[in-house]
């Protein structure tokens, strides 16, 4: 499964999608401001309370990104280790910890953002943010890629659940990387094409009526929290 859409009845749900889109780019900026360990402790606790408004599990929204953790475990680990001699400098891979650690923060932001936003919303918030056909080739875009992405997934997973089942597990790593990379660019090609036909057949808009959006009370704690966020990170 990945990071889509479930409809809810939180606070952030019937958030506007301007102003979670504002919180989260005032959590990034203030994230990457502020890399000491004293910041990052601020940024967990903005963070797992945003967890906790949406009603979004940690461990949930973390096994989304599975594909991406070991990277962030592993530039640790060989930044820490050494040469001569031959050792692990726990100095060394403190700052790049540090620097993981604020990833796994921005990504669980973004997890909530994706979680509680429909797509149409977020394309609808980026078409009245920027404006004239950048906008509207951005919002396409990003409409594209939330409703895309889940489906290639779902094409690999499949491609190695299939390879499993008969026998795959016993081939070199080199082999089975070699296979599924073939595969999944395969069926990457193959959805493409069934896309580009669906969006002729349905005459694609470039300016489609999308749905209003209106800043109303309830948005005004998530704007006044990007505000203070943004005078942090600039202070």
């Amino acid at each position: 499964m990945s990071v889509r859409y479930e409809p809810g009845e939180t606070l952030v749900h019937r958030l506007d999608p301007r102003g979670k889109l504002a919180v989260q780019i005032a959590v990034a900026l203030a994230a990457l401001a502020h890399t000491t360990p004293r910041g990052l402790v601020g940024v967990t606790l903005l963070t797992a309370g945003i967890l906790a408004v949406s009603r979004t599990a940690p461990a949930a929204a973390l096994a989304e990104f599975k594909l991406v953790l070991p990277f962030l475990v592993g530039g640790p680990l060989i930044e820490g280790v050494t040469l001569g001699p031959v050792g692990f400098s726990v100095t060394q891979a403190i700052p790049p910890a540090l620097a993981a650690y604020r990833t796994v923060l921005l990504l669980l932001v973004a997890a909530v953002y994706v979680r509680t936003t429909p797509v149409r919303e977020s394309r609808a918030a980026i078409q009245r943010t920027v404006p004239g056909k950048p906008g509207q080739l951005l919002g396409l875009g990003v409409g594209f890629v939330f409703r895309f992405l889940p489906v290639l997934r779902r094409d690999i997973r499949r491609l190695r659940d299939g390879s499993a089942a008969r026998l795959g597990t016993e081939r070199p790593v080199r082999e089975r990387m070699r296979l599924l990379a073939i595969g999944g660019l395969n069926r990457a090609f193959r959805r493409a094409e069934t896309l580009e036909l669906a969006v002729q057949a349905r005459c694609l808009a470039w300016n489609p009526t999308l749905p209003r959006l209106r800043f109303a009370r309830r948005d005004a704690p998530a704007l006044a929290l990007a505000a203070g966020l943004l005078v942090v990170a600039v202070v």
